[in-house]
């Protein structure tokens, strides 16, 4: 691999380390999948724009450790995540799904707008003998909620769009009581309004907001856990690509 040294044991050690510091204990073993998994995606962005960033040790605090945040937000909301259904909207190079997938032993359906991303992370779960533990698809959240509505306990994203157009995408995707668990950078107090107002008109409600400080300086992060609370006011899922370029707030 070009550039900095990928060294697989010293970068999991790097990420039990880092997680610890967050109350995450990552077995050694999911640690080793992992960065497996950040070290396929650096691989494979040399033809295939996944990522910006390339450096091994970034990765794994921008990457890795960014999405196994999401894990204490889902043993919280729903206890033991070991027999949970979960989608990851917008997944891009398998963040943060696999990642979660491996933390928590969850079953569930990576899916991107984008084909040739959907078809590297298959390769990925594939390499990591997650099949048949996590499947791909290329699909727009809209769409799947037509043929899977009400069949997820768990729906995640990360960077993927803004609240109030997530809220519309997980809540016909999810079972009630199930919950959208979304990471944010800085957001400001106009996104986190239009979230409450879609969540409302969507049957679902805001049940925690938790704010942390990636290390190293590496940013600032929002994790906020929505719950399906009740059918949602209007008849969803709407229009494909009505909740991004017209959300309900």
């Amino acid at each position: 691999m070009d550039g900095t040294p990928f060294d697989r044991e010293e970068l999991a050690n790097q990420l039990i380390a880092m997680a610890q510091g967050f109350g995450i204990v990552v077995a050694p073993e999911s640690a080793q999948a992992m960065v497996r998994h950040l070290e396929l995606v650096i691989e494979r962005n040399k033809v295939l724009n996944l990522t910006r960033i390339v450096d091994p040790h970034q990765g794994v605090v921008l990457h890795l450790l960014d999405s196994l945040l999401l894990a204490p937000s889902i043993v919280s909301a729903l206890g033991d995540a070991s027999d949970l259904r979960f989608i990851d909207i917008g997944t891009g190079a398998g963040f943060p799904g696999i990642p979660l997938s491996l933390q928590l032993d969850m079953r569930g359906t990576l899916i991107d707008s984008v084909g040739k991303k959907v078809r590297a992370v298959e390769e990925f779960v594939e390499e990591l003998g997650l099949r048949p533990r996590l499947d791909c698809q290329a699909v727009r959240a809209e769409d799947l909620a037509r043929a899977k509505a009400g069949s997820y306990d768990v729906v995640t994203a990360r960077a993927v769009a803004r609240l109030a157009t997530l809220v519309e995408y997980a809540s016909p995707l999810l079972r009630r009581g199930g919950v959208l668990v979304v990471s944010k950078g800085n957001i400001e107090q106009k996104e986190l309004d239009e979230g409450t107002s879609a969540a409302r008109i969507c049957g679902m409600e805001l049940v925690s907001r938790e704010t942390l400080e990636l290390p190293e300086e590496a940013g600032h992060r929002e994790i906020l856990v929505y719950r399906k609370v009740r059918k949602p006011s209007v008849k969803l899922p709407r229009a494909t690509g009505m909740a991004k370029n017209h959300p309900l707030a």
